[in-house]
């Protein structure tokens, strides 16, 4: 399968060499020990943007009170249908508020001391899909 705007890039080829893929999106994050010198590039920058947005409860950031997510608020809460909803629409208002992503599909189950949030999503420049898992613990924090 062809990428728009590249011709002759494969996407999922069988043979042992990666197709080449320039680096689009650059960024540096002090939370991912593995990469280099800080350094993320394209698809996992996209992916440590997003969990950095669902690691803060929205109302934390200085001069920025909209930036996070209510899902913090809402581990304690009973899981009824409004509250899914509510968690719903926080999860595709944050995933769709980067325009390298969009939100295909979210599911909210209840765990063990905390909430599941199971997120289909499609990384618009590489017409990627996949689905993120992400554990909101009362006690641990998001994993």
């Amino acid at each position: 399968m062809a990428v728009q705007g590249y011709n002759n890039l494969q996407i999922g080829s069988t043979n042992s060499q990666k197709p080449f893929l320039p680096r689009t999106y650059k960024g540096f994050s002090t939370v991912n020990s593995n990469s280099i010198k800080g350094s993320l590039y394209d698809l996992t920058l996209i992916k440590q943007d997003l969990i950095n947005q669902f690691y803060i409860r929205k109302g934390e950031k200085l001069e920025n009170p909209e930036f996070g997510t209510i899902i913090w608020d809402m581990i304690f809460e009973p899981l009824t249908e409004q509250t899914k909803s509510l968690i719903v629409n926080d999860v595709t208002v944050i995933v769709n508020s980067d325009p390298r992503i969009k939100s295909i599909q979210t599911i909210v189950t209840q765990v063990k001391l905390g909430l599941q949030i199971e997120l289909t999503l499609m990384y618009v420049p590489y017409n990627i899909q996949e689905t993120m898992q992400l554990t909101f613990d009362q006690s641990n924090g998001i994993s």
